[in-house]
């Protein structure tokens, strides 16, 4: 289970494994942090400027977060909510797992509307 983490936000800054810059599109805009939608593991995660190649020379880029264990006690509209130290994994356009996301930066108050 994930510890304690403040609510992963549309314009937080997290990245995939090799740098790719990940960008959430929320279902939830009611409800806002600094004016910036809260997110839940259904919404949208996704990926672009990943570089990751396979040893053969494939390119295998990062394009899209799938969240295995979001928050457990806070939900948004009965969805569990992302935070940031929720656990997830960047997936390749095949569905390959190539790790873990890396939140570097969320906001720290919340607004009700």
């Amino acid at each position: 289970m994930p510890g304690p983490g403040k609510l992963y936000q549309v314009g937080a800054v997290a990245q995939c494994p090799h740098g790719g810059t990940i960008t959430a599109v929320s279902s939830m805009p009611r409800v806002k942090i600094m004016n910036a939608p809260a997110t839940v593991a259904t919404d949208m995660f996704t990926i672009v400027g990943c570089t990751f190649t396979l040893p053969n020379g494939k390119p295998q880029p990062c394009v899209k977060v799938q969240w295995t264990q979001p928050a457990a006690r806070v939900t948004i509209n009965r969805q569990p909510a992302v935070l940031s130290t929720s656990i997830g994994l960047c997936l390749s356009a095949e569905q390959a797992p190539q790790g873990p996301p890396s939140v570097k930066m969320t906001q720290i108050r919340t607004q009700g509307m």
